[in-house]
């Protein structure tokens, strides 16, 4: 269970973070959350697909890391090593999420977001890894840029329920099948994946393209059907470990 705690560089001025990835760290699953402030980025890598949540019913983005439920082809277990150019900030935040502390500023009380640490992350340790602060109780550089990744993640989630509202209202949103078989008796029906509607979105009225693009949620459709070409990569990714499976040690 987590423990979180207001990260501050007195009661955490030793923190150390291991910043390797890992099965041990959770690192070891089929898809993360994504979101839409890092869409150009994770497009070069993963295919972008709709989820609903299960709670909710509200859609969400997530990034196809494998075909199993415990399977990340692009984590290299031996080596501690994330095998891409770009690792989703749901991952590479690490132990740390954004929470809100009531702050006086300018005499009004306002919710500001804060830095907290889960202190029972396997990560977090006061001898291995990644300084938090510096000796003299600065940040360090990986720090802020766990800021400002945990930004991304604050704003991508703010984003998200609009730009899916406009999705929804075009009605660009269609559920998805993907289908892969490797042989006879290896092969995958993911269900509950949705994706935008090529030909819907081909066929937008002239003011829908407008208020789309103004509100900047036409580029992310055009990158979400843009990063469904990696899922044949995601493919080729599960044909090599699947050889390395049987060659001999």
């Amino acid at each position: 269970m987590a423990n979180h705690a207001l990260l501050n560089n007195v009661e955490h001025h030793d923190l150390k973070v291991i910043t390797r990835y890992g099965s041990e760290f959770g690192d070891n699953v089929g898809s993360v959350l994504t979101f839409p402030t890092e869409y150009a980025d994770v497009q070069r890598e993963y295919p972008i697909f709709f989820q609903k949540d299960g709670q909710t019913g509200e859609f969400r983005s997530v990034v196809l890391l494998g075909f199993e439920k415990n399977e990340n082809l692009f984590l290299d277990q031996k080596n501690g090593v994330w095998n891409a150019n770009y690792v989703p900030g749901i991952n590479a935040r690490g132990p740390f999420l954004i929470g809100f502390q009531e702050q006086q500023t300018d005499g009004n009380l306002r919710n500001e977001p804060v830095i907290l640490v889960d202190m029972d992350s396997p990560r977090v340790n006061r001898t291995e890894g990644a300084p938090v602060y510096l000796p003299r109780g600065g940040n360090t550089p990986y720090i802020d840029q766990v800021a400002v990744i945990l930004n991304g993640i604050r704003e991508g989630m703010d984003i998200s329920k609009a730009m899916f509202d406009a999705f929804s209202t075009a009605e660009l949103i269609e559920p998805v099948d993907v289908q892969i078989k490797f042989n006879e008796n290896l092969q995958y029906d993911l269900k509950g994946l949705y994706s935008i509607s090529q030909q819907k979105l081909a066929s937008l009225d002239g003011d829908t393209l407008v208020k789309l693009n103004r509100a900047g949620f036409l580029h992310g459709a055009f990158l979400v059907l843009s990063s469904l070409n990696n899922v044949q990569k995601l493919v080729q990714l599960k044909q090599q470990r699947l050889l390395s499976q049987l060659s001999p040690a």
